[in-house]
């Protein structure tokens, strides 16, 4: 049966016009599933009986079931269970400015990054729209408080599941709906260009973030599979683009890795990368899992690599560090809880 949660506002007006029902219908239900939170139709008791029977018959409200959650300070990470049996992370961050949400786009991912839990297992399939906006929803419950931040960059990658992902975007900017602002709404990918291109010409306001983690073609083909077929040229010439149509700034990821992408040449070579772009570099101490060769590099030489960036004008940030008692790697818990913890 279908979820009522896989609906943006303007396909539920269409979908009530095509049985005969007003528009205003979908307003009306909006507010019970996302201000009021009601949780079954009967509650919506300004709907007619008819029509709450109809909603009954064709469409769940089922939540999804939350199988775990580990907490730590300022984090708590969320395992649940989808309808099928599989199942998904969410991360909760508190900082100063609000609660964000890091929410997985599919099952597994195929993206292949060396250096990420989440591919370790591979991609099952994408999440649908509802399977997205019920991790917001289910945290929101748990912890009693509002979401005020959404990052899309758990299990998955998002432009790999397009359409879902920018209806529940939709949906959770929706005044009508969660009500999360644009500009508190980011999307990160490892570069698919062609989805790069047309998430430009959308000009949604979106925030674009982009895991680069190398600073040449050679170290990301090794750590980073995908490059093979986005070069970092094709990706910086995208992002010059975006820049110049969106006017907006664009963050990009660089997980330290020691040894491999961390050196001081590395970063002068990320500075040359970058000098001119209206970007900021997100430096993240990399989360060492149990079966991953890489190792965390020491604070010296990330201060090192900042101090390199800093000097060259570049914007950087140091990502603060959660989760030290949790499954920290994005898809570690996930991949501990199917495939058990390695000794």
């Amino acid at each position: 049966m279908n979820s009522i949660y896989n609906y943006t506002k303007e396909e539920l007006e269409n979908y009530f016009v095509e049985i005969g029902e007003s528009k205003f219908r979908a307003s009306q239900v909006f507010d019970w599933l996302y201000v009021k939170r009601a949780k079954s139709f009967d509650e919506m008791t300004n709907l007619k009986k008819d029509l709450i029977k109809y909603l009954n018959d064709n469409f769940t409200m089922k939540p999804l079931k939350l199988v775990t959650v580990q907490k730590d300070i300022d984090v708590r990470k969320y395992l649940f269970e989808l309808y099928d049996g599989n199942k998904i992370e969410a991360v909760l961050m508190n900082h100063d400015y609000g609660n964000s949400l890091c929410v997985s786009s599919q099952v597994g991912c195929n993206m292949g990054c060396k250096f990420c839990e989440s591919g370790r297992l591979k991609k099952l399939r994408n999440l649908e729209t509802f399977e997205l906006v019920l991790q917001v929803l289910a945290v929101e419950e748990e912890i009693n408080e509002r979401i005020s931040h959404v990052v899309l960059m758990g299990i998955g990658e998002p432009f790999d599941n397009y359409d879902n992902v920018m209806n529940f975007i939709n949906i959770i900017n929706d005044p009508k709906g969660i009500n999360i602002g644009i500009r508190h709404i980011t999307v990160s990918t490892c570069g698919l260009v062609d989805k790069i291109k047309k998430f430009t010409s959308e000009k949604t306001g979106v925030n674009l973030a982009i895991s680069l983690h190398a600073p040449n073609d050679e170290i990301r083909n090794e750590i980073m599979p995908i490059n093979k077929a986005y070069k970092i040229n094709d990706i910086i010439n995208a992002i010059k683009e975006y820049i110049k149509i969106t006017n907006r700034r664009v963050t990009f990821e660089y997980i330290l890795l020691k040894g491999v992408n961390d050196t001081y040449e590395c970063a002068e070579e990320l500075s040359n990368l970058l000098k001119g772009i209206n970007c900021y570099v997100n430096l993240i101490p990399y989360n060492e899992t149990s079966h991953i060769e890489y190792k965390t590099s020491d604070k010296v030489t990330i201060n090192k690599f900042y101090d390199i960036l800093k000097k060259n004008n570049i914007n950087v940030t140091i990502r603060r560090e959660f989760g030290s008692k949790v499954s920290a790697a994005c898809g570690q818990l996930r991949s501990e809880q199917i495939l058990g913890k390695e000794k």
